[in-house]
């Protein structure tokens, strides 16, 4: 369940800084008040340590089905 949020908050992550690279449109800071805010800092965040946590899937024993 861990890997699975982890890997949506990275994605969110990757399109944001997608939007950001091409239109020069910061999504997060829109949606939440500007970089700033409280929520937007919270955010930023939790996407850093998702990314952190994703690491640890290079990692792993892949297990075939």
């Amino acid at each position: 369940m861990l890997d699975t949020v982890s890997l949506l908050l990275v994605i969110v992550g990757a399109v944001n800084w997608l939007l950001v690279g091409v239109f020069q449109f910061d999504l997060v800071s829109w949606l939440f008040g500007g970089q700033g805010a409280l929520i937007s800092r919270i955010v930023y965040t939790l996407v850093g340590v998702a990314g952190l946590w994703c690491i640890s899937l290079l990692f792993r024993d892949r297990k075939s089905s």
